[in-house]
């Protein structure tokens, strides 16, 4: 029986930076002697680890990688550690811990502003060192959201009463070290009249050339209607286009 094993100290998932040299440990009790072997995953990827016989497994962090150890007795009982994960962060010049970091949390990855439409996703992302891993916990106006405790935020169709000032707490055992706030927007997009779009077009985009904007009344409110006001907009426009401008022609 697996019961024959029980696992007294489960090893545990740690982030750390590239190079970090670090412990992971396993205890086990048994009717008889006990034996260890660790095992680790790399994607879809899972072998042994030749010569990882021991309790404790030493690790020299290189890439993230997952792992377990399993432990058997005498009597062919075997039994599984919990898999870990090894976080390993390969660019984190800015958060790198200092030489006598115990483990707090340091954070090496902040969210940034958003600006989103209404019924788009919304998506923020921080990341943090620590030993063990940090837990997350993402708050939006200084309230607690209770189901976002990930690195990752996600909500799949944004409201515009999720706007707000959003920060992450990052948590273990030695601590906790927040991320900056940041400002996220929610909004409808609104369009301007479709007879302004052309202008809006020519302003804005074009702004570095010649532009020049014909407007032909026809109809006034206390004057009899001109002649030809549509007439002359097109004469105007064809010789303002001749000398090199971009015409906005608009009437009434």
């Amino acid at each position: 029986f697996s019961t024959a094993i029980a696992i007294t100290e489960q090893p545990v998932s740690v982030s750390v930076p590239v190079g970090y040299s670090f412990i992971l440990r396993c205890r086990a009790q048994g009717c008889t002697s006990l034996q260890y072997q660790w095992f680790c995953q790399y994607q879809s990827d899972c072998r042994l680890i030749p010569g990882a016989t021991n309790q404790d497994l030493p690790i020299i962090a290189e890439q993230t990688q997952l792992y377990t150890c399993r432990v058997n007795d005498l009597h062919r009982n075997a039994i599984f550690s919990d898999w870990v994960k090894v976080e390993v962060h390969q660019c984190v010049a800015r958060g790198l811990p200092p030489r006598l970091w115990r483990g707090e949390p340091v954070i090496v990855l902040n969210p940034s502003e958003q600006r989103v439409e209404v019924g788009q996703p919304l998506q923020l992302q921080c990341a943090a060192m620590g030993v063990p891993a940090p837990s997350y916990q993402w708050y939006r106006n200084g309230n607690l959201l209770e189901q976002q405790k990930r690195k990752k935020l996600w909500i799949t169709h944004t409201k515009v009463s999720d706007s707000g000032t959003y920060l992450c707490c990052a948590s273990n055992s030695h601590g906790e070290h927040w991320t900056n706030a940041v400002d996220v927007h929610i909004g409808e997009v609104v369009l301007p009249p479709a007879e302004h779009l052309q202008l809006f077009h020519l302003v804005f985009v074009l702004a570095t050339g010649k532009i020049a904007l014909l407007v032909g009344n026809n109809r006034y409110q206390h004057h009899p209607n001109l002649m030809a006001p549509v007439r002359d907009v097109f004469e105007l426009s064809r010789l303002l286009e001749r000398l090199g401008f971009q015409v906005v022609s608009l009437l009434d």
